[in-house]
This record gives C-alpha cells, sequence and structure tokens, in this order.
C-alpha cells in the first residue's frame, strides 16, 4: 500500500508536471521561507494550476545558492532583471508580508517595465488553515504599505477585556468597527455600539451577530453630545472599559464649520468621558490623531484639546484615562485611497494637493489592535503614540494606484496638483517638539513625556469657549486660539503654482520642555 501510494505521489509530482511542462507558466516565488517552500510543493502537486516554480528570489544573501525541494534560490528579489527573459518568466509569486512595502513597491515597479505580472499569496498561516487555496490574487496597495505584523500581548489584553463590558463609540466607523471585531475575539461580556448612524449600526450589529452569535452585543443609537441619553447608556449597561473612536475627522469640512467641531470633538468628548468617570468606568481610551501635534486645522486643534483636558482630568480621578495618537488609516471612510480610486475609474485627473505632500499610513487592523494593546498597558495621563513606519508622499500614493489599477500615470490617467486646502500641512508630526518619545513594553506603541496642565483653568477656559459656538467661524477659530496656544491656522498662500501654509509667528513657537516623565 505504501508503495502504491508512493508510486502515485511520484507520478503526479514528477513525470504528470514533466507532461503538461509545455503549457505550464514558468514563475518564480520571492522569500526562501517555510511560506515560499510551502507554496512551490503546493503548486507542484497540483498541475491543474498550470505553474511551474523554476526558482526563488530572497532578499537575504545567505540563502542565495540553496536548494528548497529542488527549487534554487537564484538571488534578491532584483535578480528578476537577470533571470525574467532566461526562464520565460511571466509571473512572480509574493507570500503576504514576505518583503516590505516599500520594497514591494520597487519590484512592481521593476515587473511592470519587464512585463511581469507580481501576484500575492496568503501567509503561511492562513493556507494551513485551509480558509482558502493558493490561487494568488493581484497586488493591492495595502500590499505596498505593508509593514511587519502586529504581534499582540494577548494575556494582557485578555486581561484587560475578558469578561468586561465594553463600550465602542463611533463603532459604526472605520477604525470603531475594527476595535468592535477585535474585541469579540477577547470574549468580553457585553458588547455596547454606540454611534448617532443608525444605518451604520444596523449593518454592523448584523456583521457581529454572524462573527459571534453567542456575544451580548447591544447597539445604541446616540450622540456623544447628548449627556443625558450618555447617562442613561451608562447607569443601564455599566460599562467598565470605553474605546472613544467617535469624531468629526474631514479638515475641510471642520474649517467650513468650526463651531460644530468643537462641538462634537470637544465637548462631546468632554461631556462622555465626564459620564464615563461618574459611572465608575475602569478605563476610558481616546483616539487621537497626528494632526493633533502643532494643529494647524480646527480638526486637529480640537484633538489637542482634549488631550490636555484629558491629561488633566486622570491627575484627579481613579479611572484609568489613555489617548492613543496615529496618522492616516489606509481606507477609512474619506480617505484618500477611495478618493483617487473613485477618480481613476472616472478616467482622471487624480488631484493631488501638493506634490512634496506627506502623510502617516498604517492599517486599519493594525491600529485598532495597537489601540487595545495601548489601553491594556495604560495606567492613567499617558499619550501612547503608535509607530506609524516612514511617511508615504501621497504623489507616489496615486501613481501606485494607478499603476495597480492596470493603468499608466500621465499616459492614461493625469495626476494634477490643486493646492493645499486650508487647515492642510505638507507633513504631519508625530510628536510636539516639547514632547519626548520613551519606549514601553511593545515595540510599536512609545510613550510622548509631555507638559503638565492645570485641570481648573482649562474648565474655565472651556466655559468660555462653551459660550461661543454660535458665532462666526472666525470668532469660534480665535476662541480656540486662545485655549491651544501652539494651534496656528494653516491658510494657503495666494502665490505660486502650489498652496503653502503659513508658518509658525514667534508667539506660537514651541517653548522649552517642561515635560513631566513617566517611569
Amino acid at each position: 500500500m505504501g508503495g502504491l501510494r508512493g508510486s502515485l505521489r511520484l507520478f503526479r509530482e514528477n513525470f504528470y508536471p514533466m507532461l503538461m511542462a509545455e503549457s505550464q507558466e514558468h514563475v518564480l516565488i520571492v522569500g526562501a521561507g517555510p511560506a515560499s517552500e510551502t507554496v512551490a510543493r503546493t503548486i507542484r502537486s497540483k498541475p491543474q494550476l498550470g505553474m511551474k516554480v523554476v526558482g526563488f528570489l530572497d532578499p537575504d544573501q545567505a540563502t542565495h545558492g540553496w536548494t528548497l525541494g529542488g527549487i534554487k534560490v537564484l538571488g534578491p528579489p532584483e535578480a528578476i532583471v537577470k533571470h525574467s527573459g532566461r526562464l520565460g518568466i511571466r509571473t512572480i509569486l509574493v507570500p503576504a508580508t514576505a518583503i516590505p512595502g516599500q520594497r514591494l513597491r520597487a519590484l512592481a515597479s521593476t515587473c511592470d517595465a519587464l512585463g511581469v505580472k507580481v501576484k500575492v499569496i496568503p501567509p503561511l498561516a492562513t493556507l494551513l488553515s485551509g480558509a482558502v487555496d493558493v490561487r494568488p490574487r493581484d497586488v493591492d496597495i495595502h500590499d505596498l504599505l505593508c509593514r511587519e505584523p502586529v504581534h499582540l500581548d494577548g494575556e494582557s489584553i485578555g486581561r484587560f477585556l475578558r469578561d468586561r463590558v465594553v463600550l465602542v463609540t463611533g463603532a459604526a466607523g472605520s477604525i470603531g468597527s475594527e476595535i468592535c471585531r477585535q474585541v469579540l475575539a477577547f470574549h468580553p461580556r457585553q458588547l455596547i455600539l454606540l454611534d448617532h448612524s443608525e444605518n451604520g449600526l444596523f449593518f454592523l450589529e448584523r456583521e457581529l451577530r454572524a462573527l459571534a452569535p453567542e456575544a451580548d452585543i447591544i447597539p445604541s443609537v446616540a450622540s456623544i453630545t447628548d449627556a443625558p441619553r450618555l447617562r442613561t447608556v451608562f447607569v443601564r449597561h455599566s460599562p467598565e472599559v470605553v474605546f472613544h473612536a467617535a469624531a468629526h475627522k474631514h479638515v475641510p469640512m471642520m474649517e467650513a464649520n468650526p463651531g460644530e467641531a468643537v462641538k462634537n470633538n470637544v465637548f462631546g468628548t468632554k461631556t462622555l468621558v465626564d459620564e464615563a468617570i461618574d459611572s465608575g468606568v475602569e478605563a476610558f481610551v481616546m483616539i487621537s490623531t497626528d494632526k493633533a501635534v502643532n494643529p494647524a486645522c480646527v480638526m486637529g486643534a480640537c484633538k489637542r484639546l482634549v488631550e490636555m483636558y484629558i491629561h488633566a482630568l486622570s491627575e484627579h480621578t481613579s479611572t484609568r484615562l489613555v489617548t492613543v495618537r496615529f496618522g492616516n488609516v489606509l481606507g477609512s471612510n474619506g480617505s484618500v485611497v477611495p478618493l483617487f480610486q473613485e477618480q481613476i475609474r472616472r478616467g482622471g485627473p487624480v488631484t493631488v494637493t501638493h506634490p512634496e505632500m506627506t502623510r502617516y499610513f498604517m492599517l486599519i487592523p493594525e491600529a485598532a489592535q495597537l489601540v487595545l494593546e495601548a489601553g491594556a498597558l495604560g495606567r492613567g495621563g499617558e499619550i501612547f503614540v503608535l509607530d506609524m513606519g516612514e511617511p508615504v508622499r501621497i504623489m507616489d500614493l496615486a501613481a501606485d494606484l494607478i499603476r495597480l489599477s492596470g493603468l499608466h500615470e500621465d499616459e492614461d490617467i493625469e495626476i494634477t496638483c490643486t493646492g493645499l486646502r486650508p487647515g492642510e500641512k505638507l507633513h504631519e508630526e508625530l510628536y510636539d517638539p516639547r514632547e519626548k518619545a520613551l519606549p514601553t513594553p511593545h515595540p510599536k506603541i512609545f510613550l510622548a513625556r509631555h507638559r503638565p496642565c492645570e485641570l481648573e483653568p482649562l474648565r474655565a477656559q472651556l466655559a468660555e469657549l462653551a459660550r461661543g459656538l454660535d458665532r462666526s467661524a472666525d470668532e469660534v477659530v480665535a476662541a480656540l486660539q486662545g485655549v491651544v496656544p501652539e494651534y496656528r491656522p494653516a491658510r494657503p498662500q495666494s502665490s505660486g503654482p502650489w498652496a503653502q501654509p503659513t508658518e509658525l509667528s514667534d508667539a506660537h513657537q514651541p517653548a522649552g520642555d517642561v515635560a513631566i516623565q513617566y517611569s
């Protein structure tokens, strides 16, 4: 029996592929690790895929010349230039996360010039789970921005969330909904979905109940500015952990409606955190933004103000108040990627505000995972900053999306520069000059050492700000500047090919380091 099975496998994996050789497409696989070897073995055992692996390309020079399953490691990924013509390569396979996004971007550009297709295959864990087959897919923008996978401390997050009542505000949004999905994996006693969008909550509840039929999920339609409604939710459900993701986020929209931005982002957050403390919540995690650092827009100034309030309040409560600051998340509602994709579908042009503009990006699941990790790490009063990697030029992002759509920049789709809009900066920052990045037990989470803020004077300033929310936009912005001294509204210059933000005046230049240190 063993001889019969061995003979069948020998024929299937060796002789049958030889008979099919003329019709098989020669491919190379990037990587010389277990994932790549598993893929090569799977392709060999499935002649119906119509592929034959003729070599590996691995970034690690030490592997060059190795033989894996009878297939040689030919060199680094850049060697595709040398081997594509010689071996008749028309496709190169890249296991997900095998190489950094920046290197994958360069490889995709090289292969495009050679007429070689780049395909992404599932990671090893997914293949072994049997959830999907080995058929490759096209490279997408998530692959080009991919970084090392996040490794969570499941034990500490489990202690933080398991058998707890967890409330997520902005639950129907991109970040809020992903936090809900990931919280469910740690088996909370109850998950409360709070959002003012009843339509968004409807679809989210259906999705989550399908993911975890046994979970106790409570949708609550509510606005964070409605104190009586929030009080009802807190009294009825007694949440122990709150993740606050609700906010107005669109920079140009908030520039045009500063009173609403302050009402929702500042006083909505203040109402929520005050109610949370009054009801005895154990931990409150607020999501902030890199736009809160030296803010040039109303949205960023509002987020900086609530950072200040939560930090000041943490000195006077037993509730652990934690802030998590990070940049843009790829593919979130209203982000630049869906906008570019829609412009490409219409035939262009793709509009970029400035050729040198950069932004920090991370993937939605990665951001949500690190928010949970930071919440478990926090003891109260911290501002955690997530590792965002290197900033990405928006011009490069637009060009990548055009190429991934099977088109060519300038030839098929034009990229035009429209000028910076009010509130926009060329480059965002993750730390104020007065802050210092300190390490934490997690390699992708840092602690921003920041200056202290007195609670009672800040409360008086907030009360004064609240009285002027129905004034003109300029008056609201001026009042906001009075509370957030580093806020300097960016206004495009009227001259030049592209609008530039104004520089900070001397009155708004960062002062010396008066930060307090957290051990």
